[in-house]
């Protein structure tokens, strides 16, 4: 495969008639050989910098993309060395699946012998042997996915792009395509951008991870980072499951005093609210207990079971707990929150610049 390049933005931001921005100016450097994944709810302006990477849009005046140190910005796609992978698959329904995957080949007019060889080597890494001279119409959503993505490395690009390849897919299909790619992308080398709104996507297959935030970058980070040390309340919202608990005052001992109980976070004085992850939180019996309340409901998930909390708030907490015991409702629980588990995001999303972040 192609060695692979390192991607870096430099000021891009992109304004639509009418005056609609969709991406604020961008700094963001992508290290060679990684997988940066763009997460983000729709319209924060992940696929508008997908897009500007590929060279389907250009970045509003003074922005400027580089690929190691060849700068690309006035370079349509088909000249600067991506693969593309799309939600909608984007292959040719009159062509077979061996004549999809070696469309590009083709068009590199490549030997006849090197096509076949990239073709035996493509269709086995996706898993394809066999399926060559199949119709594309024949082939299950999944099966598609995966010609679409043989496609692109067929030729060997120095950067992968994927826009939400997954989202169309069942669940369980979504799982599995999502492992493949992953194992795929590690195998390959090459630099990829992935953008996705899923969460579990993000987290299973980014070295890092930009959280979008109307056209922003709010945080940068490794996914161990962005779960656990979340920058701002957005990202910490947006990113899994978080309890939010108000503090209601501050004793002299440094104890912070929530609905319920009274929590040890003298790392966390002056705060007004105080985050933790359900899972984070453990069932005690009431005379060891933090925080008291009582069951409100029982969410059984298979593997564990999600326990919804009245502790006197505004919203009751939420707790993963085993799934083989029982709380009914209206059962008094204790509820220990160790301090190392406590935060408080509060960096604003608007100081944070991708570049500072990717430096430390």
């Amino acid at each position: 495969m192609s060695s692979s390049v390192s991607i870096t933005l430099n000021q891009c931001s992109r304004t639509f008639a009418g005056g609609n921005t969709a991406l604020q100016p961008l700094d963001l450097e992508v290290n060679a050989g990684e997988t940066l994944v763009l997460l983000g709810p729709s319209g924060c302006g992940k696929t508008t910098t997908l897009r500007i990477i590929s060279g389907l849009e250009s970045p509003d005046n003074g922005g400027q993309v580089l690929f190691g140190e060849r700068d690309v910005t006035a370079l349509p796609i088909e000249k600067r060395d991506v693969g593309m992978v799309f939600q909608n698959y984007a292959l040719f329904p009159n062509m077979s699946v061996a004549d999809n995957i070696a469309y590009g080949l083709k068009i590199q007019r490549l030997p006849r012998g090197e096509i076949t060889h990239r073709l035996d080597e493509v269709m086995r890494m996706v898993d394809l042997q066999g399926f060559g001279d199949r119709r594309i119409d024949a082939l299950s959503g999944g099966q598609k996915q995966r010609v679409a993505l043989a496609r692109a490395i067929a030729v060997r690009p120095k950067v992968l792009l994927f826009d939400e390849p997954l989202a169309a897919l069942d669940a369980k299909l979504r799982d599995r395509l999502r492992i493949e790619i992953g194992l795929l992308l590690r195998e390959l080398g090459t630099t990829a951008v992935y953008v996705t709104h899923d969460q579990d996507e993000a987290m299973a297959l980014g070295d890092r991870i930009a959280v979008m935030q109307a056209g922003r970058i709010a945080q940068l980070g490794t996914p161990q980072e962005i779960y656990h040390q979340p920058a701002n309340a957005f990202v910490a919202d947006f990113i899994g499951a978080v309890n939010c608990l108000e503090v209601i005052s501050t004793r002299a001992d440094g104890g912070l005093v929530v609905h319920g109980g009274e929590l040890n976070a003298a790392h966390l004085q002056g705060a007004s609210t105080v985050y933790c992850r359900p899972e984070d939180i453990l069932v005690v019996p009431l005379d060891q207990a933090d925080v008291s309340g009582k069951v409100v409901q029982s969410i059984f998930l298979g593997q564990t079971q999600r326990l919804l909390v009245d502790t006197g708030g505004a919203t009751p907490l939420q707790i993963e707990a085993p799934s083989r015991q029982r709380w009914p409702e209206g059962t008094a629980i204790g509820l220990k929150l160790p301090s190392n588990v406590l935060f408080h995001p509060d960096t604003p999303a608007t100081t944070i610049n991708a570049k500072e972040m990717a430096n430390g």
